[in-house]
């Protein structure tokens, strides 16, 4: 079986940030690969498989409700990889935020997750005026 094609990782991408605006962690961690690794941010230890994966998502994701969407295209490549810039909003320390955010994503031949790193720091975090 062949790694999904890049309209296949196009789909698979804008899934998982519906799947993130829904708050739905079981069915984010579906997506992963078993043996599939976070780096979230990137640069920080990679957390490994999909039990530590579940925990991180459900410390960061669950703690608050967030929305998700995508501000671009996702940019899909031909050996079932892809990048996509996207904004999340939450509050963050009591104060409604928004992050924006580039995922980097390769999937395996089942159309699972692998990798993903995503790439922010504070200077992509912007305090938004409340609604």
């Amino acid at each position: 079986m062949n790694k999904p094609t890049a309209q296949e990782v196009q789909v698979l991408m804008a899934r998982y940030v519906e799947r993130v605006d829904a708050g739905d962690i079981e069915a984010i961690v579906q997506m992963y690969a078993d043996d599939a690794t976070v780096e979230d941010p990137f640069g920080q230890p990679p957390i490994r498989g999909r039990e530590q994966i579940a925990a991180f998502y459900r410390q960061g994701l669950g703690a608050s409700k967030v929305n998700a969407r995508l501000t671009g295209p996702v940019r899909a490549s031909h050996n079932g990889c892809g990048a996509m810039p996207f904004r999340v909003e939450m509050i963050w320390n009591g104060q409604p935020c928004a992050l924006d955010v580039i995922d980097v994503m390769s999937f395996d031949e089942q159309g699972r997750i692998r990798t993903m790193q995503a790439y922010w720091s504070e200077v992509n975090l912007s305090v938004q005026a409340p609604a």
